[in-house]
């Protein structure tokens, strides 16, 4: 249980880029996916025919950074605004390429992170 103690206050010294690091590569390690599971909806057998699952709209969205642009500065300085990470973190983030800028935000904040972004000369995804 000490252990168990211990290891949750590790945990939570890590900043937000460690722990993204980290569940990547434990993923990798050991095969698995920290993504949340869907559930598939089995289709009523009345009639033959298979009824329409409803289509849940997506409330939650990633905007991702594609592309950092010639104004690296700048897109960092965005970056620290958008996330309020400190400067090591927010260069960490530009620099791995392919990140994640925030992770389940609403889609009116989505589009205006990539407003923010795309203006410095980034190139965002949202997802």
């Amino acid at each position: 249980m000490a252990d168990l103690q211990a290891l949750k206050t590790q945990l939570s010294a890590l900043t937000v880029l460690e722990i993204a690091q980290l569940t990547k590569e434990l993923e990798a390690e050991w095969g698995v996916s920290a993504a949340a599971p869907v559930a598939v909806a089995a289709a009523p057998a009345a009639g033959g025919a298979a009824a329409a699952a409803p289509v849940e709209e997506q409330t939650e969205f990633t905007p991702t950074l594609v592309d950092v642009g010639s104004q690296k500065i700048q897109v960092i300085k965005v970056v620290r605004e958008l996330t309020g990470l400190g400067l090591k973190e927010a260069k960490a983030l530009v620099d791995a390429g392919t990140a994640p800028v925030k992770e389940g935000v609403s889609k009116e904040e989505a589009n205006t992170i990539k407003e923010k972004l795309e203006a410095v000369g980034a190139k965002v995804e949202i997802k």
